[in-house]
């Protein structure tokens, strides 16, 4: 979200553990708003401004034919922050279109390596460069498979760390759909050990992967008129931030002129869910356009056109704007794994991509807690109740906070650093 709110500003500068509410307190109730802007400055906690962080990139695949527009990605980039000495290791992975360097994986280096820990930071397997370099085969969302080339990412790591840095356990976590793909990236361990994770924790993960991508696509019905009239709500909004940074004491656009510019401009509850709504809708929008570059299947880029370096995405990136995660689920993602098993049907496919399929080792497995919120915007309603009844006190559910909205407030930053600790 804060990706998105990010280009909004950048254009205003070029134009049980049941945590109770009595003793939690985090500022704002609002989930929306907790998704949009975040931790308040203030309440979060206190984290190294620098740490040894380095980005580095590296080949998967030797024999990967990358289609020519998509040139620049034939290498998956990611992030290593390491320790001096001996000391454990967490791979972070980032949530639904993510970035290894986006904020939330940031910050959470930041925290993790002030404990003491090596830290790995991997991009979303929906995120572009992951897709065309690391996603076996260039369609995300099956969980499985998405394990399986997340797991391979973390095993080609480690071979160029193994030899440098002494490492005592193997912990890994993330936040959103990374909180997802850690539950089966810990599930597929029990069985390849290269790791034999100690513990492992699952940030504001969707049950459903198809009942949240629901939901997403439906905050877009929020924009007044529809997608049709984004451009208006998106010049409008600007203008209203204009106003703000006009009268702010500071350059310096970051997380807390965010929180004071959204606190003035007072967008109400519709509004906020359509910016949330735009903001998945790029990330699927980039997830579909790179797949579809990378498969040939047609969805968006028509079979008979070929995409070079030089050539613009023009009329296929409205086309992929227009396409929401629901659509890229029933005439891409459930074609194409029909294609592989002709007995699939779109109910199965849906109970196959949720935790429920997993529930019974999730039961057992002492090793993976959760950090949840009770108003997380992504669950339908009953379905935080999934986490205690699974997890029971491995669950650590917070009664406020959105969705990440409370990731570096420092009650939850303690907790997050106190799984791996113990």
């Amino acid at each position: 979200m804060k990706r998105y709110l990010g280009l909004l500003l950048a254009t205003v500068w070029f134009s049980t553990a049941w945590a109770s509410a009595d003793v939690y307190d985090f500022p704002i109730d609002n989930k929306f708003l907790a998704t949009v802007v975040g931790t308040p400055p203030g309440f979060r906690a206190e984290l190294p401004k620098k740490i040894p962080l380095k980005k580095r990139s590296i080949t998967i695949f030797e024999d990967r034919e990358v289609p020519e527009a998509l040139w620049y990605d034939a290498e998956l980039r990611y992030s290593e922050t390491l320790q001096k000495g001996p000391a454990p290791l967490v791979f972070l992975i980032a949530g639904t279109g993510a970035a290894y360097s986006g904020g939330k994986n940031v910050n959470m280096a930041r925290a993790f390596y002030q404990a003491g820990f090596h830290v790995v930071s991997i991009s979303s397997p929906t995120y572009m460069n992951f897709i065309v370099a690391a996603n076996s085969t260039g369609v995300p969302g099956n969980a499985h498979q998405d394990a399986e080339d997340i797991y391979r990412v973390m095993e080609t790591i480690w071979d160029t760390l193994k030899d440098r840095i002494e490492v005592t356990d193997f912990y890994v976590t993330g936040y959103s759909l990374g909180g997802f793909n850690a539950a089966f990236v810990t599930l597929l361990d029990e069985t390849k050990q290269t790791f034999n994770f100690k513990k492992a924790l699952l940030i504001n993960p969707p049950v459903s992967l198809y009942s949240s991508i629901s939901l997403l696509d439906r905050m877009l019905e929020n924009i007044p008129g529809g997608l049709d009239n984004f451009p208006q709500f998106y010049n409008r909004l600007v203008e209203q931030l204009s106003r703000v940074y006009k009268k702010a004491d500071t350059v310096d656009i970051g997380e807390e002129f965010l929180y004071q510019a959204f606190e003035a401009v007072n967008p109400n509850n519709e509004e906020l869910a359509a910016l949330i709504g735009v903001s998945f809708r790029i990330s699927s929008a980039n997830m579909a356009y790179a797949s579809d570059l990378m498969t040939d299947f047609g969805y968006i880029k028509p079979k008979n056109i070929t995409m070079t370096k030089n050539s613009s995405p023009g009329e296929l990136e409205q086309v992929a704007y227009r396409l929401g995660f629901t659509d890229f689920y029933h005439v891409y993602f459930f074609p194409y794994q029909k294609a592989k098993n002709p007995s699939l049907t779109r109910d199965k496919l849906i109970a196959d991509m949720s935790l429920t399929s997993i529930e019974d080792y999730l039961r057992t497995a002492e090793k993976i807690e959760v950090m949840h919120n009770m108003d997380d915007i992504i669950l339908e309603p009953g379905q935080i109740d999934f986490f205690p009844r699974v997890f029971g006190d491995r669950a650590k559910i917070y009664p406020l906070g959105g969705h990440c909205g409370n990731m570096d407030f420092r009650d939850n930053v303690t907790h997050m650093v106190n799984v791996f600790s113990q």
